[in-house]
């Protein structure tokens, strides 16, 4: 198997294995006890919520809240702080978002909160003074992606926390990093966030297991309510060997990030460059735009991008649509419905995204089998 859906989901990195392997036989003990056992698990999570802290730029490990996943992390940092104390606080976000910010928004715009989604140009490109423009005295959060997991675009975080912040001085700044972690530097300086999500399995860790920075003076209401774990912020017992796993993977992943970056990049380039050499009316989405150098979002104009999945995954390669199967009805992605794309354009589309794990190699083999298979289509 080609495995070229890398924004899906990643492959568990051997120091993750490694990391998670005590936590799962002799440390296995509930953190939240007293006894020996329970102290051996406690100082397993504890030391990882230090080295996380570390990573991101965290001033304190406590601003490092351990979650289920970046859903979870999203809906905690939304939903939370627009409804912390008796508020009812306004978002503003993207039309772009992550379906866990938009259906967080969509929740309490059902509760009577006042929300913005703010959209995006042809090319998915936003426009920052009409976002910044919705923000008042009564937002409690502007929440915008550190880079698109559709077509890999950039948003201009610091611009948009800055503004955002000269209009509400008390306004707070999320951002969904769960794409942009394995290739690029995300903490709280770069990103200028209040809070940040990110998602353990995008970077080589365990599925179900992902953290919210968030500083201990922003009063969040709870999503999970409970034992009290995480400051009262996040309930339930918590999984030790997700979290180191996740952390180790962290670790390799900011120790490794430029040249892990630059490897893959080489191998996106060749893709794309092989594939507008044999397919040359292909659009690249966000061609000449500030993307992640993992993604490559591409348009093949006359071939529907789910015969094609199919075709690719026959021969043992797999991709994503640039649409959404629901319920057997082919739906346009919300993302590319913003950017202005015709539901024939959607269903033109496909996304290759690559990891850690790519071979050197992939991006060639792929081009050429992804070329051959629209000459049949075609």
């Amino acid at each position: 198997m080609l495995y070229l859906d890398h924004a899906a989901t990643t492959r568990v990195r051997p120091e993750t294995r490694a990391a998670m392997a005590p936590l799962l036989d002799e440390v296995f003990g509930n953190p939240s006890g007293v006894h020996g056992v329970s102290r051996e698990a406690k100082n397993a999570l504890e030391t990882a919520r230090e080295e996380a802290a570390e990573l991101i730029g965290a001033a304190h490990p406590l601003e490092v809240v351990f979650t289920g996943g970046g859903t979870e992390a999203d809906n905690l940092a939304i939903v939370g702080s627009a409804l912390a104390g008796d508020g009812r606080g306004g978002v503003v976000t993207t039309a772009v978002e992550h379906e866990a910010v938009l259906e967080s928004v969509a929740f309490l715009e059902r509760l009577g909160c006042r929300v913005s989604r703010v959209g995006v140009d042809r090319s998915g490109k936003l426009d920052v003074e009409e976002l910044v423009s919705n923000v008042d005295e009564h937002t409690a959060v502007v929440s915008v992606m550190a880079a698109n997991n559709e077509t890999g675009l950039f948003f201009p975080l610091d611009e948009i926390s800055a503004s955002a912040r000269a209009i509400a001085p008390g306004v707070l700044f999320h951002t969904d990093a769960v794409q942009a972690v394995i290739t690029e530097e995300i903490t709280v300086e770069t990103t200028q966030a209040d809070m940040i999500s990110m998602a353990a399995h995008k970077f080589g860790g365990p599925k179900g297991v992902g953290l919210l920075y968030v500083p201990r003076e922003v009063e969040l209401e709870p999503v999970l309510h409970g034992g009290g774990q995480e400051l009262g912020r996040r309930s339930g017992t918590h999984n030790v060997a997700a979290i180191v796993g996740m952390v180790a993977a962290l670790r390799a992943t900011v120790a490794g990030r430029e040249a892990t970056r630059s490897r893959i990049e080489r191998i996106r380039d060749e893709f794309e460059s092989e594939l507008l050499a044999a397919v040359p009316d292909l659009v690249v989405t966000g061609s000449g735009l500030s993307r992640l150098v993992q993604h490559s979002h591409i348009r093949i104009p006359g071939v529907d991008g789910e015969t094609l999945l199919i075709r690719l995954d026959q021969e043992g390669v797999a991709a994503a649509a640039g649409s959404a199967c629901n319920s057997g009805a082919v739906e346009v992605s919300h993302v590319l419905a913003a950017m202005g794309m015709t539901e024939q354009e959607a269903a033109e589309c496909v996304r290759f995204s690559f990891g850690w794990s790519s071979e050197a190699d992939a991006g060639t083999t792929a081009a050429r089998l992804v070329s051959k298979l629209v000459g049949e289509l075609r």
